[in-house]
């Protein structure tokens, strides 16, 4: 593991961007982006534009290690390149920002109330290219939309045992059981959640470190207890849906928890706005999830 990585990660005030829209989430990005799908006709196109995006977001002069620490990326994003760069190597050698890599291939159907992540066959062989290619670590993502014990226990045990698997590659696992906001016993879902994540810390042999990746929670500081667990090096809150505002509301008040916002961080940005305006407009929204993120 790269340590001079790690102790950006662990130390530095910041957030990290969420750049890892997958093939599902493409299209509804690049419609909010300004691009309709009739700008597109296949998977490729599709993919070669919303690199270019990135691509624009991470050359923006405000993108940088400054207020952004990490950002993580689609596997199509760290195969391919800016300015004939890989892509994760740019990140750390021209922005200062550490890469990680999106690694969960979806979800499956629901049952007793979650999405576990689908099965994920050829894991190994990419975290080695992940490793080859200077990535520092990864983030895998399952979904909980009820407060079903069971349910809970399964979604918080596969993701462990696949951080597990991560960590032997000596990459960082971002472990991210997402609380769906909508739903109406969300703090049940979480009280259940936090403690299941303790059951399984427990699980981890000594001097291991995971990050977490959590809904911004019904209860203000709920997971303080996590953020001050030494085998956690950092928690990280997804907007889930909320407008950029509430969402920078909602992580102020939560003490030692940063931002990893995707949605939330593009709002706003738009294919057609001159470059001036893009820039100014994303340097804005960079200023605001930064000071939420130092409040907290």
């Amino acid at each position: 593991m790269n340590e001079t990585m790690a102790r950006q990660m662990a130390e530095k005030d910041g957030f990290i961007a969420a750049l890892d829209q997958s093939g599902g989430s493409t299209p509804k990005a690049l419609k909010l982006y300004g691009v309709a799908e009739d700008a597109y006709v296949n998977d490729e196109e599709m993919f070669a534009l919303i690199h270019a995006m990135r691509a624009r977001i991470i050359k923006s002069p405000a993108f940088t290690g400054d207020k952004v620490i990490g950002a993580i990326l689609f596997e199509r994003t760290m195969d391919g390149e800016i300015d004939g760069v890989p892509t994760a190597e740019y990140l750390w050698n021209k922005r200062g920002i550490v890469p990680f890599l999106k690694v969960d291939k979806g979800l499956m159907d629901e049952a007793d109330g979650v999405q576990l992540m689908k099965q994920m066959d050829d894991l190994d062989q990419l975290l080695e290219r992940a490793v080859a290619k200077s990535v520092f670590g990864t983030k895998m993502r399952s979904v909980i939309n009820a407060a079903n014990a069971g349910g809970i226990e399964a979604v918080v045990a596969q993701q462990f045992k696949v951080g597990k698997q991560i960590l032997g590659h000596g990459l960082m696992p971002i472990i991210e059981p997402e609380v769906n906001i909508k739903i109406s016993d969300k703090a049940d879902a979480e009280a259940l959640l936090l403690t299941a994540i303790h059951r399984h810390l427990d699980t981890l042999e000594a001097g291991q470190q995971v990050m977490l990746k959590l809904s911004l929670p019904t209860s203000t500081n709920l997971y303080k207890p996590l953020v001050d667990d030494p085998r956690i090096m950092r928690v990280v809150a997804l907007s889930g849906g909320y407008p950029r505002d509430e969402a920078n509301r909602l992580l102020g008040a939560n003490t030692g928890v940063i931002a990893s916002f995707s949605r939330a961080l593009t709002e706003g940005l738009s294919q057609g706005q001159p470059d001036a305006d893009f820039d100014a407009a994303l340097a804005a929204t960079i200023d605001a999830i930064f000071e939420a993120s130092k409040a907290g």
